[in-house]
């Protein structure tokens, strides 16, 4: 079994199911006391979410890739960002490392294939449903990507900041998701991607009729894999 890297605490409230899900997923597959090998290195949130607000990815791509190297230091052979929107800066963070960045847009498009889905939405932060960095490699499989608009784009970026990043888990941002999410089903979303690592607190497969793919849980589950050579 490989040592697995966590970049975590953007922001800790989701770095937990990771923790929770990597260990589910070996024990499952070995059985008996084991548990995943699992080295975490979690960020001051704070200080990464203001370089976010003004811009300042090169600094935040900085910070985060003295982490990874730090991790692959101290022996870790595989590194995950516990987070969607900071794989932004992947390709930085990558480039301070040997060991291989296991991408989460890249799990997720694995699970959407192989489900036969097409046409997806994405929900996440302002920076993931609206740029590239995300997206692009989600339709370079093949996939249609569709996002919020306009004032549903703004409730879904301000409740993951606002709310779910602190712990808050509202009824009434639980149907607010749910009806954006009904919006982009009229669109002609065939499921949705929970494109934030927090959102899985917030909304579960049966809030929606659509299908639902957490992508807390299927990088953390891919990396477990991964790391037992599966």
């Amino acid at each position: 079994m490989k040592t697995i890297g966590l970049l975590g605490g953007m922001s800790w409230e989701s770095t937990i199911p990771y923790y929770r899900i990597l260990n589910e997923t070996v024990k499952e597959r070995l059985g008996g006391l084991h548990s995943a090998r699992l080295l975490l290195y979690s960020v001051d949130f704070a200080e990464i979410e203001a370089l976010q607000a003004t811009g300042r990815w090169d600094e935040s791509a900085r910070i985060l890739g003295d982490a990874a190297a730090a991790l692959e230091q101290a022996g870790a052979e595989l590194l995950v960002i516990c987070t969607n929107t900071m794989h932004k800066v992947a390709p930085e963070i990558q480039a301070r490392i040997s060991i291989p960045l296991l991408h989460i847009a890249d799990a997720t498009a694995d699970a959407l294939l192989e489900a036969g889905i097409s046409v997806t939405a994405l929900l996440g932060t302002r920076y993931t449903m609206t740029q590239d960095f995300y997206r692009a490699r989600l339709e370079a499989r093949g996939l249609r990507v569709l996002t919020p608009e306009g004032e549903d784009l703004d409730t879904v970026h301000r409740i993951i900041y606002e709310e779910l990043c602190l712990g808050v888990v509202s009824p009434d941002s639980r149907r607010a998701y749910q009806a954006v999410i009904g919006r982009l089903q009229d669109r002609g979303a065939q499921a949705v991607i929970l494109g934030c690592t927090e959102i899985g607190l917030l909304i579960h497969q049966e809030d929606v009729p659509l299908p639902v793919f957490d992508t807390t849980e299927l990088h953390a589950r891919k990396a477990a894999l991964t790391a037992l050579g599966e």
